[in-house]
């Protein structure tokens, strides 16, 4: 069974990689998932907003670009829970607000900061 300070540990090295501070996740808080994200599909994305309204700030989706028309398409999961269904995002959820991670199944791995996830939404 994962245990969360291993996680961190990981997590600790990935953010040093990505030359980052390190940010951890409130395991209890939600993470936005898409509706699909317990499939196979890849690749997998990832984003962090800042934390707010019961949120770490984590959205993951499966696939490519993010559909922007759909206000449903991401539901709320308790980051917990992703230990169990999808251990293999679990390194790149101790990135910052104003990341970003894309991964395959293959070892390919895209990390990198998007100033615009940091700013107000009305911007």
């Amino acid at each position: 069974m994962i245990k969360i300070h291993e996680i961190e540990e990981i997590q600790r090295a990935l953010c040093v990689r990505a030359g980052t501070i390190f940010a951890p996740i409130d395991w209890t808080l939600n993470v936005g998932i898409s509706r699909d994200f317990y499939q196979e599909t890849v690749p997998i994305n990832g984003l962090r907003h800042p934390s707010e309204n019961g949120t770490c700030g984590w959205y993951l989706w499966l696939g490519g670009d993010l559909p922007t028309n759909d206000p449903e398409f991401f539901q709320p999961v308790h980051a917990y829970h992703l230990i169990k269904e999808k251990p293999q995002i679990l390194n790149y959820l101790g990135l910052p607000p104003g990341f970003r991670f894309l991964i395959d199944n293959q070892n390919y791995e895209e990390v990198w900061f998007d100033e615009k996830l940091l700013r107000p939404s009305n911007d």
